[in-house]
């Protein structure tokens, strides 16, 4: 038989598999000590080698190729509204639930477990970014749900033991039949996502009306957050205004609830989970909080979840990078591997910046979370996370669309992992808040929060001093700060800045000095549009040795 030299295969890169994410990440795990959660260490470096296994990967691909399915009748013609999911899907959800990434941290509070599970998250967000939807509305809905006076609300079962449970149930079965249970969320309805007080859905109490007490719910939700959920906090306008009513998948001691799935959305990425269209028909529900309180209490999940919404961006752009790094190791151009390219180095080294930078901020924000009972602690949180959810997602589709580019063609076919991490990342920009909204909570908070300004002060003023450009950008964006006037229509420019301040804080303090001269010398002085435009002076190789210790080999 003729040898076909042709069919030869060569200079095709390896599958990245059977790796540790938390070993092969230097800044995670110095952020991880830094930020409180150093007692985690051995919990964290399980999750990442779990995480890395071939088998673990392999997963979050099939769960994507095979997204959920709605099934709205048995075959009798029962109508129950069912989504089934592939075993993969299930495989991955029993490893968040085991690790206590939905509950752990509020059943069990401990200094540094924001943190740690902050840590978790974003090392789960970088294998199947699906999976963290669910896991991020049972978190946000536990410590809402823990402040309900005992004996005074109701919720048809012992909510919290299966919120706290490490074992993820599936079934579509009533509380007292379920090993585990998962929340899930309905705020917005067709005729608009951000202006709630416009919502339509309406409740009727069934006896005495408040907090507690039960209504039936009639109306429709847009986008319901895991439908699947055995049960969900929405928010439905009573006498009082709008409220928040906690309506379980089914009536306690009684049949399914009359929450109808419509359709699931036919959504660009998140493809693994499931997101809805519903009506509620009669739904049974009970009211959380108090009367006509129901925004509050709402955005108050809204705020939490927007830190998640930080934590999916940098999990996105450090898997992204990454892969980059190691394509980029393997790969042969012109005679040598593309990480020795001077240009290729620079792109690369500027992606890692933005990978660490992201991280950065997203862990002292969770420590932020940790420290919530000093006040100052919780004017940095609710300043803080909306700055660096502006800032982190939106940067992170420009920096996941490059590492795509590092690949070339390879990059834009299926067959890899690129296009799923590209369809995955817009969503953090637009879910729980878009970027006007963003912008706009920043100028909230500063005016509203006392302590803002002042914690803000301590976080910036403590890397003052060591770079002109961080100075005159710092002493820049409080100027900005002054023209009441003008900060609507500049309030992008504010948050914005903020965050990259913030993050050049926590680099000129915490990271070697490779690291914080380059992200102060492309971030804060002129210039600076696109990757890979580092000053020439930037030593491209110990920030890679930095970010993925396989690329700095070469």
């Amino acid at each position: 038989m003729a040898s076909f030299s042709t069919h030869t295969v060569f200079n095709q890169v390896p599958p990245l598999e059977d790796y540790s994410l938390y070993e092969t990440d230097p800044a995670l795990r110095a952020a991880v000590a830094r930020e409180g959660a150093a007692a985690w260490q051995g919990d964290l470096a399980a999750h990442g080698a779990w995480l890395g296994r071939a088998q673990t990967l392999a997963a979050g691909d099939e769960a994507n190729r095979h997204p959920p399915r709605l099934i709205s009748y048995d075959r009798s013609g029962h109508r129950v509204d069912q989504i089934e999911f592939h075993p993969s899907w299930r495989l991955l959800m029993g490893g968040v639930v085991a690790r206590g990434l939905h509950s752990r941290a509020w059943a069990q509070p401990a200094p540094g477990a924001q943190a740690a599970r902050a840590a978790a998250y974003l090392m789960q967000g970088q294998v199947e970014a699906g999976t963290l939807c669910p896991t991020t509305m049972t978190s946000a809905a536990v410590p809402l749900l823990q402040r309900e006076p005992a004996g005074v609300v109701d919720f048809g079962g012992d909510w919290l033991p299966a919120l706290y449970s490490r074992e993820f149930d599936g079934a579509d079965a009533p509380l007292a039949a379920k090993r585990g249970a998962l929340i899930g969320m309905g705020l917005t309805e067709k005729q608009g996502g951000s202006d709630l007080r416009a919502i339509s859905t309406r409740a009727t109490p069934l006896g005495a009306p408040g907090r507690g007490c039960a209504y039936q719910l009639v109306g429709h939700k847009w986008f319901y957050s895991v439908p699947q959920a055995d049960a969900h906090l929405v928010l439905a306008q009573a006498d009082e205004g709008p409220s928040c009513f906690f309506v379980p998948r089914w009536i306690p001691g009684g049949p399914r609830n009359a929450v109808r799935v419509r359709r699931l959305k036919d959504k660009l990425g998140n493809r693994s989970n499931a997101s809805a269209e519903v009506e509620f028909e009669d739904a049974w529900g009970v009211m959380v909080g108090e009367p006509g309180r129901g925004l509050a209490v709402l955005l108050e999940m809204a705020a939490t979840t927007r830190l998640d919404c930080v934590l999916g961006s940098a999990a996105l752009l450090r898997q992204a990078l990454v892969q980059a790094a190691h394509h980029a190791r393997h790969r042969q151009a012109f005679g040598k591997p593309l990480a020795e390219q001077p240009l290729m180095r620079n792109v690369l080294a500027d992606l890692a910046l933005e990978s660490e930078a992201s991280m950065a901020l997203a862990l002292r924000l969770a420590r932020a979370v940790d420290e919530r009972a000093d006040p100052g602690a919780r004017a940095l949180a609710r300043v803080g996370t909306p700055a660096a959810k502006l800032w982190v997602c939106k940067r992170a589709v420009a920096a996941v669309a490059e590492c795509l580019e590092a690949w070339g063609g390879n990059g834009y076919v299926e067959d890899g992992p690129m296009p799923r991490l590209y369809r995955e990342t817009p969503v953090n920009s637009v879910w729980e808040g878009s970027g006007n909204v963003m912008a706009l909570d920043v100028l909230r908070a500063l005016q509203r929060e006392p302590e803002g300004m002042p914690a803000l002060a301590r976080e910036l003023d403590a890397a003052a001093g060591q770079y002109r450009d961080y100075d005159a950008a710092l002493a820049q964006w409080r100027a900005s700060l002054a023209d009441p006037a003008q900060a609507e229509v500049q309030a992008r420019r504010i948050a914005a800045g903020l965050a990259r301040l913030w993050q050049a804080s926590l680099l000129i303090q915490h990271a070697p000095a490779a690291v914080a001269d380059a992200f102060v010398g492309s971030r804060l002085a002129a210039g600076g549009g696109i990757f890979g435009e580092l000053p020439a002076g930037a030593d491209t190789r110990a920030i890679l040795a930095r970010a993925w210790p396989d690329a700095a080999a070469c």
